[in-house]
């Protein structure tokens, strides 16, 4: 386990974490900090506990939001994809629908050349 040092409103806190992920780590504490940061200068010294704990809502709260944006977006992906299906389904359709009508027609043409020309003499 590797050991990291972070500040959060002056404060360090030494952690452990997986190997390879301190600068993770260390990036997500300076995140926190700044929602500390900002409801300090919003309401003043009112507890350590209290600041940690409001950050901490809001920091639930954007996570909130964004499962809630991704949940609305995959949701989307999946009417696209039903639709894409159904569009795809009927174009498969319609593209046997005209190949159908071009040998038809092919046939009427070949049926009307063979008219034209009568019969043909044997040599």
């Amino acid at each position: 386990m590797a050991q990291v040092t972070v500040t959060i409103d002056g404060k360090s806190y030494r952690m452990a974490c997986e190997e390879g992920q301190e600068a993770h780590l260390t990036g997500l504490a300076q995140n926190f900090d700044q929602y500390v940061i900002h409801l300090k200068r919003q309401f003043g010294e009112i507890g350590d506990l209290r600041l940690t704990v409001m950050a901490g809502i809001m920091v639930m709260d954007e996570l909130f939001e964004a499962n809630r944006a991704k949940n609305e977006l995959l949701d989307e992906v999946e009417t696209l994809r039903k639709t894409r299906e159904g569009v795809t389904a009927a174009a498969e359709r319609n593209d046997a629908a005209v190949a159908g009508m071009i040998s038809e027609i092919a046939q009427q043409v070949k049926e009307i050349s063979a008219k034209l020309e009568g019969p043909r003499e044997q040599a």
